[in-house]
């Protein structure tokens, strides 16, 4: 059942990469493997979250967001700034039939304004450097809430610089790990809220990215 939904959702997003340009990848067959299975890679990693609802940031087409949504049945927002990506993501919940799963239109900056503290986990893939995601998860972040990140390359220095900011943001590196995807190589790192920042967050909106910690 969940194999065929992860199927009909890769089908509409190749169909609407035809007319809006949502994905790189054009055949079911590379699909698979660099959207679905590299969504789930991160499973383990949501199942260890606490309960409660899920936050996909910066969705695109809906990757890692609704595979996530579809086998771990946590209720679900995908969020993305871009409103004609969130109208396609819309028209895919519909289609797909997962009422358990919702889109927020906006900047991650202002979700967190109206929804603080809200999720028990946050996934970001392939967004942006660890401190930064760090910086805009914290504020949407339960107390014990996860922050699961999809890297590709991170270097020592990327690495470094995260981690010196743990007890500003209060957050703490729980796990990483990294997968082999055919060609690919993924790294899912994990950091836990584990207190209040030492600054008030969020920063004014685009901050995080203009002028990082």
């Amino acid at each position: 059942m969940h194999d065929d939904l992860l199927r009909r959702h890769l089908e509409l997003v190749i169909e609407a990469n035809k007319t809006t340009n949502i994905t790189r990848i054009e055949s079911m067959e590379e699909g698979m493997v660099l959207h679905v299975e590299d969504s789930l890679v991160g499973l383990p990693e949501l199942e260890a979250a606490p309960a409660g609802r899920y936050a996909d940031l910066g969705s695109g087409a809906g990757y890692p967001g609704i595979p996530l949504a579809v086998e771990t049945g946590r209720e679900t927002l995908l969020v993305d700034s871009v409103g004609k990506k969130v109208s396609i993501l819309d028209g895919f919940i519909e289609k797909l039939e997962l009422p358990h799963v919702s889109t927020y239109a906006g900047r991650i900056e202002d979700l967190a304004r109206e929804r603080p503290g809200e999720f028990a986990v946050v996934t970001a893939r392939a967004l942006a450097k660890l401190s930064v995601l760090m910086e805009l998860a914290c504020p949407l972040l339960q107390q014990g809430g996860r922050l699961v990140c999809y890297k590709a390359h991170v270097d020592d220095e990327e690495f470094a610089h995260a981690r010196s900011l743990q007890e500003k943001l209060g957050m703490k590196l729980v796990s990483d790990r990294s997968v082999s995807l055919g060609d690919n190589a993924r790294r899912i790192i994990v950091f836990e809220r584990v207190g209040n920042p030492s600054i008030s967050l969020p920063r004014r909106t685009g901050m995080a990215q203009k002028k990082p910690l």
